[in-house]
């Protein structure tokens, strides 16, 4: 809607009002939701980062005693004691926080096992090669508790920084140029009702000299 699509009369000032009246609007309403967003990231990001500090720290630990158990026994007899390879089961659940979608992990399979649940023994394993498995097991449980806290920090500085833009573009450039078309229709408007008042007195004053010339001439007669 701009001022030469809208008629320049009063209904087309009360549209031209309202239409910015409902902008103004959305960008409140907007702008709560980015204080909320705010709020609910810095609340959000402890968790996560003491989750992903867990993460690097068992993953430092776990590849350490890889090492250890690689000059150990060989990469070939690592890889035969992987064997046989199994599939974990994870299952999610989806959560809205703010409109945003977020997944949570809802149980997985077991992760952790003994050595009788790998199918060896100590002697044929070694302990260098029984802490790696246990280590890196404890770690797939870590990055399972991690991901939800990790994606939901991810999507609300997503919603975030959409939410902000949304607010940047009607307040720097929808409300401006709103407002200025109602200033400009108003200008209209006030400039043609001046006109009126105008061309209404000239007619008063034409009717009123025709009065006295009329009555003039009766008197005469």
């Amino acid at each position: 809607m701009s001022v030469r699509s809208v008629a320049p009369t009063r209904s087309g000032l009360v549209r031209a009002s309202a239409r910015l009246g409902r902008v103004q609007k959305g960008r409140e309403l907007l702008n709560r939701k980015r204080e909320a967003l705010i709020s609910e990231l810095f609340r959000s990001a402890r968790p996560a980062l003491d989750a992903r500090k867990q993460v690097e720290d068992g993953a430092n630990q776990a590849y350490a005693v890889l090492l250890h158990a690689l000059a150990a026994r060989g990469q070939a007899a690592l890889q035969t004691y992987a064997w046989p390879k199994r599939e974990i089961i994870v299952e999610l659940e989806e959560r809205r926080i703010w409109g945003i979608p977020v997944p949570t992990v809802v149980s997985h399979s077991r992760i952790r096992r003994t050595l009788g649940g790998r199918d060896t023994t100590a002697a044929a394993v070694g302990p260098a090669a029984a802490r790696t498995a246990a280590e890196f097991e404890q770690l797939v449980e870590l990055v399972l508790e991690s991901l939800p806290k990790e994606q939901l920090v991810r999507r609300l500085g997503v919603a975030l920084g959409k939410t902000t833009r949304q607010v940047n573009t009607l307040q720097l450039r929808v409300e401006p140029v709103l407002t200025a078309e109602l200033h400009a229709l108003r200008g209209m408007l006030e400039e043609r009702e001046r006109d009126e008042r105008s061309r209404l007195r000239h007619v008063l004053r034409r009717i009123k000299a025709s009065s006295i010339t009329v009555s003039g001439g009766h008197q005469r007669a």
